[in-house]
């Protein structure tokens, strides 16, 4: 945060002191405002037990879903609607919008696979545990979403898992082949992310207009297991794509329309991430499939975590 200060002659004792007074609630705001957000301290700690068997998941697959795909769910290849337009969703900002002349766009993206929930404590931890990347396993309920990681820690664990896929015999052929053919295990640009949470007809929500017609957790005290927001009426059946946590993107924010090939150039020191769906945190309107929020690649906080994708180079 930004601040800038105005000198003060000696004469003028009382307005020192209301400086100095208001520099302190300010001061104590921001303290107020990283506490009440997560941002201060972190529930990183050095030994975590991961369990040796978690209902719904496989303990010889890394934790993943015990699913025929490990939980990883195919997204076919076409253009979807991207952007929002406020005659159709009044509650739309303003970085939703796709160019000066049009509302919404169209971009045609190849087919990817991604996860049906977003990354779990014990997922991240057996990586944790099993990674010589000296990364500090989280504290929390297994089945919930890993919080608490930093986008560069988000990054590693794909590459981690993408590693582990590529060699071993419990990998479906389908992720086996494709891994082979050097598709990737990585966090979905916010083009992937906005199609698998609003299929492609752009849905406001990821199961219609009306936010009380699906089962999301927001506006609430915490996280809470992933298989607990399941959404059959979903697009791709995917769960939480709205609410329980933020979910970091590979991309970095810019303006709309969205061009993957604009990414390296928005690449710099000073670069924020889109982060997608909302969190128990928010209100009904940031938890729409359109919304853009942005990260700080360093952050933790507890109600940002990630899903994973499996994309094509």
């Amino acid at each position: 945060m930004n601040s800038s200060t105005a000198g003060h002659a000696p004469s003028q004792p009382a307005s020192s002191r209301t400086g100095i007074v208001l520099l302190a609630l300010i001061v104590a705001l921001v303290f107020f405002w990283l506490y009440r957000n997560g941002a201060a301290l972190s529930p990183i700690v050095g030994q975590v037990e991961t369990p040796a068997t978690l209902d719904g998941f496989r303990s010889d697959a890394w934790m993943l879903p015990d699913e025929t795909l490990l939980g990883f769910v195919e997204v076919p290849a076409g253009a979807f609607i991207m952007g929002s337009n406020p005659q159709q969703d009044p509650m739309a900002y303003e970085n939703e919008r796709w160019s000066a002349r049009r509302r919404q766009g169209n971009p045609n993206l190849p087919a990817f696979y991604i996860g049906r929930f977003e990354v779990t404590v014990a997922q991240f931890n057996r990586f944790a545990g099993e990674s010589s990347g000296g990364i500090a396993p989280r504290n929390g309920e297994p089945a919930h979403p890993a919080s608490h990681v930093t986008w560069p820690e988000a990054l590693a664990y794909g590459r981690w898992l993408g590693e582990q896929m590529r060699s071993s015999s419990a990998t479906p052929d389908a992720l086996r082949q494709a891994l082979e053919a050097g598709w990737r295990v990585t966090l979905p640009t916010e083009a992937q992310w906005e199609k698998a949470a609003r299929g492609e007809a752009g849905r406001i929500f990821p199961w219609g207009a009306d936010p009380a017609a699906g089962d999301a957790n927001f506006a609430s005290g915490g996280s809470r297991p992933v298989t607990a927001g399941a959404c059959p009426q979903c697009s791709y059946g995917l769960a939480d794509m709205a609410g329980n946590v933020w979910e970091m993107t590979s991309s970095p924010l810019q303006d709309y329309p969205y061009n993957p090939d604009d990414d390296a150039a928005s690449l710099g020191a000073d670069a924020l991430f889109v982060m997608r769906g909302g969190s128990w945190q928010d209100t009904a309107n940031n938890i729409r499939g359109a919304v853009r929020g942005a990260v700080d690649p360093g952050v933790r906080n507890p109600a940002i975590g990630f899903r994973l994708a499996l994309t094509p180079p």
